[in-house]
């Protein structure tokens, strides 16, 4: 909205809103050899107008960060259940206390843990919620305007057949990402070919400083005393770069059949 401008005692314009002059005098110079110069009225902004101006200003920016925050969560490969997904939605109780504590932590020290290259390894039984916990660190450091992609090995696997042949352009793609988050580890098919893009991703990411988090099923002590040299170098690199974080409790998947049963029964039987 532009205010309705009135003349001023000083025969200049003026805002009709809180009377700033909306534009003042100058004298410039003729550039004709004569020395001589010329009054030039020059509009100028009331504070009316810079009020206006920065309030432009301030929805544009809201808008083109809205619009990056957009492209980045497209560029994210989170599925569609997973990217309503954050701490706003997250169902804390005692037994995942200590994980949603140490995510948010993470997502609030961002700066600080990509600067460390410190990422998290999210492992215990089936339905836990390691993987929702993941999905709600990436949209909230996507909400950040963080770059984080989450995807899994069967899934990267599966692309980079795909990528010209070319793994290591592909492999460059995902480290563009601030965190690179890996769900499921261990789903993958255990071949050597398979294995080796497993390792050449983990290791690209090590070698370029940024952290990663890696969810799996297994436990520490598979990993761990794991005799396969092939899965031996994947998990030194992963607990080289990765905080374990270990997830306890009831399959979420049990909890809701168990609380599902608990009904019918009580409909049922009275």
């Amino acid at each position: 909205m532009i205010n309705e401008a009135i003349v001023g005692k000083d025969g200049l314009l003026h805002c009709s809103v809180c009377g700033e002059p909306t534009e003042r005098e100058f004298d410039f110079p003729l550039f004709d050899g004569s020395g001589g110069t010329k009054r030039v009225k020059v509009s100028c902004l009331c504070k009316c107008g810079l009020a206006e101006r920065e309030a432009q200003e301030k929805k544009l920016k809201y808008e083109e960060e809205q619009r990056q925050i957009d492209e980045l969560k497209r560029l994210s490969l989170l599925d569609a259940k997973s990217k309503g997904v954050n701490f706003k939605t997250y169902q804390v109780n005692d037994e995942n206390r200590r994980a949603f504590t140490i995510s948010k932590r993470y997502v609030d020290r961002f700066d600080e843990m990509y600067k460390q290259s410190q990422g998290m390894l999210f492992w215990g039984d089936v339905g836990t919620g390691k993987s929702y916990t993941a999905a709600a660190i990436a949209n909230e450091l996507l909400e950040r305007m963080n770059p984080v992609i989450m995807t899994s090995f069967v899934k990267l696997l599966k692309e980079m057949q795909g990528f010209d042949n070319d793994d290591m352009a592909y492999i460059n793609r995902l480290n563009r990402a601030k965190l690179l988050i890996i769900d499921d580890l261990g789903a993958e098919r255990g071949t050597d070919f398979a294995l080796e893009k497993v390792y050449d991703i983990i290791d690209s990411r090590y070698r370029t400083g940024k952290p990663a988090i890696f969810t799996t099923n297994l436990t520490m002590r598979q990993m761990k005393e794991c005799t396969d040299i092939r899965y031996n170098r994947i998990y030194d690199r992963i607990f080289e770069m990765c905080y374990p974080v270990k997830f306890d409790g009831l399959s979420w998947r049990k909890r809701d059949a168990a609380k599902k049963y608990d009904g019918m029964k009580k409909v049922l039987e009275g």
